[in-house]
């Protein structure tokens, strides 16, 4: 509850008034004011201390969105161990306290992998084949998921978003869209897909409601690529052959926006996914496109040092 997406949720149920109780848990505070959701503040990896929480609790539903992306608040390292310390105590004290009828979780299009044979753009029946560390998080948390629903006789809902990217939203892709230079595939231009924060949420929170068992793509319509991107944004580009990755990433880093492996997937072999069956049966409605969404990016306003002067002083 206390990332910017978890926060979010908890906004959207907050408005409903079939959800009687909101409880959430996260190792940092909400980022926004919530006026009637309860949050516990605790790290994932005390998981003596959150199991013991969740069993007390007792959820009858659960919404995890504890899946961690590498380099938007934790390293790569850090970002698996939370995510699979999170996912296994939450869901497995919950499954344990013997009330829990419904689960939603936070998962990928990641998880659809990219290379020989895969298809573009993936619906939820494509084979899953993660090619980078966060793919394969997004997979096990599923399958961590999937078996605590069968035991319980629990519907599951995997919601497969497409990367989460908005002016306040801590994102790799996003910190390396806003940089002066922007690395670039030299000899390709593939194009991605993009999500809202808010349109996260809404999924989020809408699969409560269903009964729907299985995964969802949730995706913004539309698409961008990354020399669009860069162009929409005037940032400049840098052409980047198939080997000069790893320094782009060295050099990304220095200027604080380090480069995870399905970013760069990302930016050489393009992401999207069809998410049409989730408008539908979530009844989302319209979602902001991949191009409103960078264009939102790139209109955050940037910080402004101002001088002290004497009459401040």
């Amino acid at each position: 509850m206390g990332g910017e997406l978890g926060t979010r949720v908890a906004q959207v149920l907050e408005e409903r008034d079939d959800v009687a109780e909101i409880i959430g848990v996260d190792f940092v505070p909400p980022r926004r004011r919530l006026h009637r959701s309860e949050f516990h503040r605790i790290d994932p990896l005390q998981r003596e201390r959150l199991a013991d929480f969740v069993a007390s609790v007792a959820p009858e539903a659960v919404v995890h969105v504890g899946v961690y992306e590498p380099y938007a608040r934790l390293d790569p390292r850090a970002a698996q161990q939370y995510t699979e310390a999170a996912t296994v105590t939450a869901l497995g004290a919950a499954a344990r306290a013997g009330s829990l009828r419904r689960i939603v979780v936070r998962s990928g299009i990641e998880i659809y992998g990219r290379g020989r044979g895969r298809p573009a753009v993936p619906d939820e029946h494509a084979p899953v084949a993660p090619t980078t560390a966060f793919g394969h998080s997004c997979l096990q948390v599923e399958a961590i998921a999937s078996a605590v629903g069968r035991a319980q006789h629990a519907p599951v809902t995997m919601v497969r978003l497409a990367p989460v990217v908005g002016s306040h939203v801590p994102s790799p892709l996003g910190r390396l869209l806003r940089l002066p230079v922007v690395p670039v595939p030299a000899l390709a231009d593939p194009a991605f897909a993009l999500v809202a924060p808010e349109d996260a949420a809404r999924a989020l929170a809408g699969a409560l409601g269903t009964d729907h068992s299985g995964p969802l793509n949730v995706v913004g319509p539309g698409a961008a690529s990354p020399w669009q991107a860069v162009r929409l944004g005037g940032r400049v580009p840098f052409p980047v052959l198939s080997a000069g990755w790893q320094v782009a990433y060295r050099i990304a880093e220095l200027a604080g926006a380090p480069i995870p492996s399905h970013v760069v997937e990302l930016l050489a072999k393009g992401r999207a996914a069809d998410g049409a069956r989730a408008v539908e049966l979530l009844a989302l409605g319209s979602l902001r496109s991949t191009l409103e969404i960078c264009v939102e990016l790139f209109e955050w306003a940037t910080v402004t040092h101002l001088r002290a002067t004497a009459a401040a002083a």
